[in-house]
């Protein structure tokens, strides 16, 4: 079977060709990096806000925006990509995607005013939702099964668990050594390198002739980007607040939209077979939650490092490299055990990894002063590693492996779709609580707390539904 034939195998199948030599593992490398430099977006931006803010002239409220605005178009656009990308060629979206991004991340760095940043950030969030999920996409044409997709999946979890915390410390020192403006310009040589790598290095898989879902990808749209303006907002101006209400209202109106014009599109941008049973709707929905606790431990770790315990931006980089090594460490282990154990029991594993290493920093959180010491920093972050690096490959595999040959695309964006709505969402019901629990100096260790409750959501989801990806058969020459 062909890497072309990966569009076209039987439901659950996902052949490729034996691919093997440096033309695989550099196909591998490049589209790893590639996701690394959309994951590193999302945060890299976090520690020069203060920056950003006192040069353009931003409010207070009128800031997040720099984040928001990545965030909407990102996960509002992340369902038709998915369709576009298998319509024109995955390869050739993500070209188009990567091309954008670089292009705005020059025009952000460039920017004179807070209204042009924002507009740069949009455009950011545009290209990397037309070229993430053909990295998925691509991984699985570019690999067999078996160790090989194992080790390049290996590679994926951690670009996606370790790129927050690489963000973090990237941000910090390109802050403080060259200028807020850095954390822009940094992604234009990554990006090049990437179009140079994908042009020499990445299949083209064969485009799917099907019609565009025009109604079903504007529902979609809508329904993203309600969600995640409601949920920023909601942080920001209350629960209650009118312009919330009406967004979740608009949410609310989309899905239904999205529902009935899906059920009668032959070629959805979000089949509902998806969602037809728990055994393949737990794996997707583990998903909307589970980042949405890694979000919310990397945000109030910072919080607590930086406003609690007064650590610098590098200090507090530095102090989530445990975070990035028990990851690392799970993540190489992982496809080691996943043949024997199985994709159940490691995702379960790394799930209730999150859970305790979360509980464990709330704890420490809770009782935060001049006398803590960085180890009980240090130690949380390194079990929570671990858990990550154990969850997002089996969950991510699970749902690729579902999905079947024809909606592949439709499932890799659905994938990032719900990463990127879960942590928006997460972090503004997170925030709420922060405020409700009495702010930063009495409530950081409740809001931790409560942080723990998205991974355990995760592991009844995903734990109680996954099934067993079944071994693939050895070939015969």
């Amino acid at each position: 079977m062909t890497r072309g034939s990966l569009l076209t195998a039987p439901a659950g199948g996902h052949d490729s060709e034996s691919t093997s030599g440096a033309g695989a593992t550099m196909a591998v490398v490049i589209l790893v990096l590639t996701q690394l430099m959309f994951v590193v977006d999302t945060s890299i931006v976090n520690v020069a806000l203060p920056d950003i803010g006192r040069e353009l002239g931003f409010s207070d409220t009128g800031l997040s925006w720099v984040v928001t605005a990545y965030a909407l178009t990102f996960g509002g656009l992340i369902l038709l990509s998915g369709k576009v990308g298998s319509m024109i060629g995955p390869r050739r979206a993500l070209l188009l995607g990567v091309s954008v991004f670089v292009i705005a991340s020059i025009a952000g760095g460039l920017a004179t005013s807070a209204e042009l940043l924002v507009a740069a950030r949009a455009l950011q969030g545009a290209g990397a939702a037309l070229a993430a999920p053909s990295v998925m996409v691509l991984i699985m044409g570019s690999t067999d099964p078996g160790p090989q997709r194992s080790r390049a999946m290996a590679m994926f979890v951690l670009a996606v668990g370790a790129g927050a915390a690489v963000g973090l410390l990237a941000g910090g020192v390109l802050t403080q050594t060259l200028g807020w403006e850095w954390v822009m310009f940094v992604n234009a040589p990554i990006g090049l390198l990437v179009l140079l790598g994908a042009l020499r290095n990445l299949p083209e898989l064969p485009r799917r002739r099907t019609s565009l879902d025009v109604g079903g990808a504007a529902a979609s749209i809508v329904l993203m980007v309600a969600l995640v303006f409601a949920f920023t907002s909601a942080a920001d101006r209350g629960w209650t607040n009118p312009l919330v209400l009406g967004a979740f209202a608009v949410a609310v109106l989309s899905l239904l939209l999205l529902l009935v014009g899906e059920r009668r599109h032959p070629h959805p941008v979000m089949p509902l077979a998806f969602f037809a049973s728990m055994r393949s709707a737990g794996p997707l929905l583990s998903m909307l939650v589970v980042p949405a606790g890694q979000v919310g431990f990397l945000f109030f770790t910072t919080l607590l490092t930086q406003q609690v315990l007064g650590f610098t931006p590098i200090q507090t980089g530095l102090a989530l490299v445990p975070f990035t090594l028990g990851l690392i460490a799970t993540n190489q282990l992982t496809p080691r055990l996943l043949p024997r154990l199985g994709e159940r029991a490691i995702g379960g594993t790394g799930l209730a990894g999150l859970v305790l290493g979360i509980t464990w920093m709330a704890s420490v959180a809770a009782d935060a002063g001049p006398h803590t010491s960085i180890v009980t920093v240090l130690l949380p972050s390194v079990l929570l590693g671990a858990g990550a690096g154990a969850t997002f490959a089996p969950v991510t595999a699970v749902i690729m492996h579902q999905a079947p040959a024809e909606h592949i695309g439709a499932a890799a964006g659905l994938n990032q779709g719900l990463q990127q709505l879960g942590g928006a969402m997460g972090l503004a019901i997170l925030t709420s609580v922060l405020a409700t629990a009495g702010g930063l100096d009495h409530g950081l260790g409740a809001t931790l707390l409560a942080t723990a409750a998205f991974p355990l959501a995760g592991l009844i989801l995903f734990g109680g539904w996954a099934r067993r990806i079944p071994a693939p058969e050895p070939t015969h020459a």
